[in-house]
């Protein structure tokens, strides 16, 4: 019998209380000190961040900017408590490649009672970490870290096991998120036209032997190169895709589509309309134009993407139904075709993206990878088109159909190839980046987390907050990525939407997870944090 100690004191809630889990940078004050559950008046923040990332050398350590730590919450050699054909391990398979399963997105909950799990009468405790596995064969799955369990046979669970064929039919499972109006956890996939969502319950089914409620949405989401995926308040479902273009000199032709599903009915997922949004640049839609004898270059030059990149300006929006399950049934279906199709704006691979808190769900940032290859970076035309990438803003008016969209934030070969992105206040936005590893090798720089106050006109500059290094299983095989930033109070409910309002950092924590290699999950602390008590053992 599992034994939870519902005291506040008690395992990562003690933790949490007892220190800011992350403060940012001299660009804002955001987050308190405590001691106990009493707030200090002093703020913490990054005093001076890391000043250099790491060169593209040997198996340098991970830096943080002074008075952070990383506490490590899981490791890839960890052993899952249900092991399913290969998968065994949180960062590995059990196969002759030892193929690294890639954690990716992580999305913390805080639940009011125990959801279950393999071992019938155990207490898996409150607090919960979800992450899915970016590997692909068909052999993608979720897991979940059991942030109150200290005993190793039940740390982390299993929640997709394979099936009679052995395969658990995901793949390349990247983003992550819990829908309070559906009740469900949804799984992107970052896979083209073979990708899509799947959702499950946070409930464990005895009789499955895995999570309750799984079951894919491509009949109403659609398939596509999904990454980031984050809800708004109306029960709406906004999903930022990866899709890379073809390329002309190292350059990417926009591919990829930010889209919303407007549900009919908010608690079902599986009925409604995917819709694409629609720039106009001087009241003319801004579409996908390929790349053909008569566009050798497709977009990738063109005079609206300079304008769309450029600081200051913002265009005009609104969202093109793509497909409509009341019209077009709910067979899956290509949604980044059919985004094409209605003319929707394709950009320069937007992964990943947040509503800014307490704007109403009506300001979401959302950042361009843009083309990880120094060799365009080296032409001035292409870097003021967002070959470095950028942030962009989409400000939507009440009825959030239309709105304006600017790009507030032009990279640069220091501050590239963004991904993750997490709202840490109302105005400081931290990002990972994934230059990949030809790019480390161009530049001889390793990946950072940054922090950045979009606040600013022009934005400020970034301040550095980890400077990310090689662990010995990714050195001279794949380097490491920083991936799965995520700073939430773990709030279920409607009100506890990621942007519905500034979190207190006496409640937050900062996760994000060193992909590749050992594939190990981090939580970022702030000063005052020296409590390294994980809590009561379960029996």
């Amino acid at each position: 019998m599992g034994l939870y100690n519902h005291s506040p004191k008690s395992s990562i809630m003690r933790t949490a209380l007892r220190g800011c889990a992350i403060g940012l940078a001299t660009l804002a004050a955001l987050c308190l000190n405590s001691s106990g559950s009493e707030l200090i008046a002093d703020c913490t923040r990054i005093r001076a961040g890391v000043p250099d990332a790491n060169l593209h050398e040997g198996t340098p350590e991970t830096l943080v900017a002074p008075g952070f730590r990383l506490e490590l919450l899981a490791q890839g050699t960890d052993l899952l408590e249900n092991p399913s054909g290969p998968i065994v391990s949180f960062g590995f398979l059990n196969d002759k490649a030892q193929t690294k399963t890639e954690p990716d997105e992580n999305t913390y909950l805080v639940l009011d009672h125990n959801p279950g799990g393999p071992s019938a009468g155990y207490d898996y405790g409150r607090h919960f970490l979800f992450q899915g596995h970016e590997n692909g064969g068909n052999l993608a799955f979720v897991t979940r870290i059991n942030l109150d369990v200290v005993n190793p046979d039940h740390r982390i669970t299993l929640l997709t096991p394979v099936g009679k064929d052995g395969l658990t039919h995901y793949t390349r499972v990247d983003g992550s998120t819990y829908n309070p109006f559906s009740k469900t956890l949804l799984f992107s996939q970052e896979n083209g036209a073979a990708g899509g969502v799947f959702e499950l319950s946070t409930e464990w089914d005895a009789a499955t032997g895995a999570a309750a409620g799984i079951r894919d949405l491509y009949g109403s989401f659609g398939q596509g190169g999904y990454e980031g995926i984050h809800p708004d308040d109306r029960g709406n479902v906004y999903i930022v895709e990866d899709a890379g273009g073809a390329r002309v000199n190292g350059a990417a032709n926009p591919n990829s589509f930010v889209y919303r599903f407007v549900p009919t009915v908010a608690s079902d997922l599986s009925q409604g309309k995917l819709q694409a949004l629609q720039v106009s640049i001087k009241g003319t839609p801004l579409t996908f134009v390929p790349i053909d004898s008569t566009h050798p270059t497709g977009d990738i030059y063109s005079d609206n993407q300079l304008l769309l990149h450029t600081l200051g300006t913002s265009w005009p929006v609104k969202w093109v139904t793509v497909h409509d399950t009341a019209v077009d049934g709910t067979a899956p279906f290509n949604a980044n075709a059919l985004a094409k199709k209605a003319g929707a704006t394709p950009f320069k691979r937007p992964e990943n993206g947040q509503f800014q808190p307490g704007s109403k769900f009506q300001s979401f940032f959302f950042c361009n990878t843009g083309d990880t290859d120094a060799n365009p970076g080296k032409d001035a035309s292409l870097v003021s088109r967002g070959t470095w990438g950028s942030i962009m803003r989409l400000d939507l008016d009440k009825t959030r159909d239309a709105g304006t969209l600017s790009t507030v934030f032009l990279s640069d070969a220091d501050h590239a190839s963004f991904d993750n992105v997490a709202f840490a206040s109302h105005d400081v936005l931290l990002l990972t980046e994934d230059r990949g590893d030809g790019l480390h090798d161009q530049l001889n720089k390793l990946d950072s987390i940054w922090a950045i106050d979009v606040s600013k006109r022009p934005t400020s500059a970034p301040a550095r907050l980890v400077a990310l290094g090689r662990d010995r299983f990714a050195a001279g095989v794949e380097d490491n990525e920083p991936t799965g930033l995520h700073y939430s109070d773990g709030d279920s409910t409607i009100k506890g939407l990621l942007g519905a309002r500034e979190l207190r950092c006496n409640e937050a924590m900062l996760f994000f997870t060193q992909q590749h290699g050992e594939n190990n999950v981090y939580r970022v602390i702030g000063r005052g944090d020296n409590d390294d008590d994980r809590g009561e053992d379960r029996k």
